[in-house]
């Protein structure tokens, strides 16, 4: 069973990256219901988040946290919303979405349509505030 995500994880498939580890992936969504929405993957395809071992679980959820910081220093926003739907690409995955209030974390909304160049630039800005709160932390 290979997802879109294990494509991008291989490099077959392109992706706005903003970190990665061994185990885990930070991208940007291409059809984000913000600017600065985030998906934060295992490596390892597994379809269901919580049949995920409990030790890759945790560092997943340690691994979006560090993400979140980023994106929160990066893109103006009061908080930054977590979302796990897992029903579109079967590969666990949390949505990390930059909000100001709850409605931008409502799916059923349009989603924006960015250029690459805007995800481009998008990217860039999250992996720099990211280098400065890893280097804080």
């Amino acid at each position: 069973m290979s997802t879109i995500f294990s494509k991008i994880v291989a490099g077959e498939i392109p992706a706005h990256k903003v970190a990665e580890t061994t185990e885990f992936l930070a991208f940007l969504d291409i059809s984000p219901l913000a600017e600065g929405h985030v998906l934060v993957i295992p490596k390892k395809e597994v379809d269901y988040i919580f049949d995920i071992d409990d030790e890759t679980f945790l560092g997943l959820q340690m691994f979006a946290k560090i993400v979140a910081k980023g994106i929160k220093n990066a893109i103006p926003c009061k908080k930054v919303g977590v979302a796990v739907i897992g029903l579109e690409v079967p590969h666990a995955h949390i949505h990390l979405i930059p909000m100001n209030r709850v409605d931008d974390m409502n799916f059923a909304r349009p989603k924006l349509s960015p250029t690459q160049e805007e995800l481009e630039a998008t990217a860039k800005k999250i992996s720099e505030a990211l280098k400065e709160v890893t280097q804080r932390d």
